[in-house]
């Protein structure tokens, strides 16, 4: 009875887990497309005033970042030892690791295109277009948050609650 009781236990709290974990990916979107874009707004800040190579503008932007995006800065300057700038910015969006939906890493990518092409202007141009997209993103992270980090939460306990109710 008492390992019955507690193995029941057990498969709601992980139900319940699993919701908790499904809803927190929303929430860490939302905290990457600002970082991200906080990041983007460090960059045109060094572009127009310290005139270093990309490559450590991008070292020193990865600095202050978490994990996730400063892994994207580290390794599009790793890569443009031996890539042009679009080449290893694209790289370095694919292989990343964030919570970012398709559409948000499109957008990013999309930065990357004139990325070393042209003049400071233009870069910061190309920063500051993307960064009016990543607003809009970020607008749209949180509508989503708030529609469905409650949703999950629950929706895992729930299951959870039928699982236990299906098995007793």
């Amino acid at each position: 009875m008492i390992v019955k009781t507690i193995l029941l236990l057990v498969i709601f709290l992980s139900c319940s887990y699993i919701g908790i974990m499904i809803s927190s990916r929303y929430k860490k979107r939302v905290e990457e497309l600002k970082e991200m874009k906080k990041s983007f707004l460090g960059l045109e800040t060094k572009m127009k005033y310290t005139y270093d190579l990309l490559p450590e503008i991008f070292k020193e932007i990865a600095n202050g970042l978490s994990k996730n995006i400063a892994d994207i800065f580290k390794n599009a300057s790793l890569q443009m030892k031996e890539k042009s700038a679009k080449e290893a910015w694209e790289e370095s969006i694919k292989n990343s690791k964030t919570n970012m939906n398709q559409e948000d890493l499109d957008i990013l990518k999309g930065f990357g295109k004139l990325l070393g092409k042209t003049d400071m202007e233009g870069q910061v141009g190309q920063i500051e277009l993307t960064n009016g997209f990543l607003e809009i993103q970020i607008e749209k992270a949180e509508k989503e948050l708030t529609k469905n980090e409650k949703l999950y939460k629950t929706l895992g306990s729930v299951c959870g609650l039928a699982l236990v109710i299906l098995l007793i």
